[in-house]
């Protein structure tokens, strides 16, 4: 037993020894990753580039971008104004994003706003150590504090290129995955970086204003060496065209959405021409663009009880398309819509167990812990005016207050339920968030789902609710629909981090409806 025992704690001493000499040279190539990043990003050159912002052949705005020395380090500060055409209205947002770093490019603090009809949403956030993140957001009611505990420092979205080309990845070919947090969404993520190809650009270096047609045209160009890099997420793809110094030259997304540098009066001209061909059928539609057509028209939505769709040109694995009113047969999905009639929730309001907690909860951006939010919930519901609390009738109730509250309107937003309630009006987002927090404050389990709507002909990308009532049913406030329709096709459930998955369908899913 003693040499046993012996044996056992050599090995545990070994092991931990081993453990030790692992930390100590992680740590020692970090250090020496974090000095050559330092060496190389003295050689950045401040400065700021503008930008032309495209939707397809049409001007939708501009954008800045000023990377500063600051004591100690860099600040980079970007500025994008969009005025986006969807459905005949056009939205409009502007995103503001500061960060400053430190001399090797780690991330210290960082602000992010972004105005939008329905209000505002700030988040702003420092580290503490090299792997503690705190985060603070705003947007409506009182701010709320996340904290994110990661594994190593993150890399904040905006930095990425400039990272990538500070660190000696320039070199076709090159393959490197990096943790990036993103405050738009409120997440950090694994971003696949690859460098595809190289080549020299044209880009305006000046401009000069005609006086005989009234407009700005280039000057003279600047040629501009510049690597083509993919950056690669949950099945998403956006690539670049960015410079030595990591500054993007070029960009653009599966939305159809691109960006090139360009001088500011030929941005500033741009954008004016995209106002003027605002009113103009065209065809750079937001919506209409990253909608999928059917190949068959679809009867009376109303009644039909079941549909059935065959899925392709995208890998589904990783989707949430079999649970609940959906089943997936291979590449068939069938949808059955829930026969409100025969459910039975068999329980009372608030939901008494603990097993759907997370769907009971606040969370960023649904304040169901408000006292607005609970007190509005209990008049759309006549809560005190029922001797019983009976989940089917609150979410009847939920959702057709809530389609009768709000004016139908494209925006573009990152959705408060606060805002929501206060500003009255939004597209499906603002509908679903508005929902699910009244919901959550009287103890309705409810989460959001994402996917497509059909609807005259096209299914069109659409966000709706889910209550539990002993199963997930589907409801959709935007329409009036509870339960909705079956041809409501779930693909993705949870908040704004997952819900950027659903961009990997975008010009890529086929749908046949089966008869």
């Amino acid at each position: 037993m003693k040499g046993r025992g012996r044996t056992t704690l050599g090995v545990a001493i070994l092991v931990a020894w081993i453990g030790m000499l692992g930390l100590n040279a992680r740590r020692e190539y970090f250090q020496s990753e974090l000095t050559q990043l330092a060496e190389a990003a003295l050689a950045l050159d401040p400065g700021v580039n503008f930008y032309s912002l495209r939707m397809g052949d049409r001007a939708v705005g501009l954008a800045t971008s000023r990377l500063d020395t600051v004591p100690g380090g860099f600040e980079l500060e970007d500025v994008m104004s969009l005025e986006l055409p969807a459905l005949g209205q056009t939205g409009t947002a502007t995103a503001r994003t500061r960060v400053t770093l430190s001399e090797s490019l780690v991330m210290r603090d960082f602000a992010f706003t972004l105005d939008s009809e329905v209000g505002e949403f700030e988040a702003e956030g420092s580290m503490e150590g090299d792997t503690l993140l705190r985060v603070t957001v705003s947007a409506g009611g009182a701010p709320e504090a996340l904290t994110f505990r990661l594994s190593e420092p993150p890399i904040f979205a905006a930095i990425l290129p400039i990272r990538v080309a500070m660190g000696g990845e320039l070199a076709v070919g090159s393959e490197l995955r990096l943790p990036v947090f993103d405050p738009s969404t409120l997440s950090t993520r694994v971003v696949e970086v690859r460098v595809l190809e190289q080549d020299t650009l044209l880009v305006p270096d000046s401009a000069d204003f005609d006086p005989g047609t009234g407009r700005w045209k280039p000057a003279t160009f600047d040629t501009v060496p510049a690597w083509r890099i993919a950056e690669v997420y949950g099945g998403v793809q956006l690539e670049s065209w960015i410079d030595g110094d990591g500054r993007i030259v070029e960009a653009s997304s599966p939305l159809g959405f691109s960006m090139r540098r360009t001088e500011f009066e030929l941005a500033r001209q741009d954008r004016d021409d995209g106002r003027t061909l605002a009113s103009s059928p065209v065809d750079d539609d937001l919506i209409l663009s990253t909608a999928v057509q059917a190949d068959v028209p679809i009867g009376d939505l109303e009644e039909a009880g079941q549909l059935r769709f065959r899925l392709g040109g995208v890998d589904l694995s990783g989707f949430d398309l079999d649970g609940g009113r959906q089943e997936l047969r291979g590449d068939t999905l069938v949808v059955t819509r829930e026969a409100w009639e025969t459910l039975d929730p068999s329980y009372d309001l608030p939901y008494p167990r603990m097993d759907l907690r997370e769907t009971l909860r606040p969370e960023p951006l649904i304040q169901s812990d408000d006292p607005q939010i609970r007190e509005v919930a209990e008049v759309a519901t006549r809560w005190r005016q029922r001797w019983t609390h009976d989940p089917k009738r609150v979410a009847e109730d939920l959702s057709q207050w809530v389609y009768g509250y709000l004016e139908k309107s494209i925006t573009f937003s990152v959705p408060s339920a606060l805002q929501v309630l206060e500003g009255r009006q939004g597209d499906c987002n603002e509908h679903t968030v508005l929902f699910v927090a009244m919901a959550r404050a009287l103890g309705l389990p409810a989460r959001t789902a994402v996917g497509l709507v059909y609807v005259d002909g096209a299914f069109y990308y659409h966000a709706w609710p889910e209550v539990w009532l002993d199963e997930w049913v589907a409801v959709d406030p935007t329409f009036g629909q509870t339960p909705a329709d079956a041809a409501h096709i779930r693909f993705v459930v949870g908040g704004l981090a997952q819900q950027v998955e659903i961009v990997r369908l975008i010009g890529r899913l086929e749908i046949e409806v089966l008869q």
